[in-house]
């Protein structure tokens, strides 16, 4: 039961994440990359975990999940800087209407 519950919520992450990438509005894309990001991170700490060692979880895995927190973060915050940055210029956050700005 503990593994259709971890590995059931990455996968409803995932495909949440899924829908939001496929809309226009960058926003929603941003947040559809970081659900992605945090669904392989549920499932990676999940497989980290059955590997235990006289009941302590593996901590390389959980390193290699906290590192990929703080990069996934760093490129939130430059893709929201980016979006923020689009939105004072051309007063629009949907990626259909910056496609038809181009030089």
């Amino acid at each position: 039961m503990d593994a259709a519950i971890w590995l059931g919520s990455a996968f409803a992450l995932f495909v949440i994440g899924l829908y939001c990438v496929s809309r226009s509005n960058m926003i929603r894309i941003l947040l559809g990359i970081e659900m992605i990001l945090n669904s392989g991170n549920f499932a990676f700490i999940y497989f980290a975990s059955q590997h235990t060692a006289l009941g302590v979880v593996d901590p390389v895995g959980q390193s290699i999940v906290f590192m990929s927190i703080v990069t996934g973060g760093c490129v939130i915050a430059v893709g929201l800087a980016l979006i923020v940055n689009a939105y004072a210029q051309f007063k629009t956050v949907d990626s259909r209407e910056l496609r038809r700005l181009r030089w």
